[in-house]
């Protein structure tokens, strides 16, 4: 099962609770952080709302946001671990460009991860 530390939601018919400058400029915010430990690895994902990222009239391509996602490691995930005192194995970062439900399938939507392994106060980027 999957332990939840939920930092932020939307919540229906309210603004998000933290929004993010990001390289590109395009609108990111945050939608959750999850810890999860259920494969025996300890995984913290950091998931993000970016609806410029759509495949349908959205503006911005996978290489369009990838500094983004850097940028949200270093600045948001980095400090985040250090506050919680937290040694994930994995990072792993995404943007969706509608909110979906963790595990849930959503052919709709577009999503961009990228996994990353935290060397103090650096994130390297780990292949899938």
């Amino acid at each position: 099962m999957i332990r939840a530390a939920v930092i932020a939601a939307l919540i229906a018919g309210a603004g998000p609770l933290w929004a993010f400058d990001v390289p590109s400029g395009q609108a990111v915010e945050l939608q959750e952080v999850l810890i999860d430990d259920t494969s025996g690895t300890s995984i913290l994902r950091f998931r993000f709302l970016a609806p410029a990222i759509a495949r349908d009239g959205g503006t911005m391509s996978y290489v369009d946001s990838a500094r983004d996602i850097e940028e949200l490691c270093v600045r948001t995930v980095i400090p985040y671990i250090a506050e919680y005192a937290l040694t994930p194995q994995i990072v792993v970062i995404s943007l969706a460009d509608r909110a979906v439900e963790f595990g849930q399938p959503d052919p709709d939507a577009t999503q961009f991860f990228d996994a990353f392994r935290i060397e103090g106060d650096t994130c390297i980027w780990e292949a899938f």
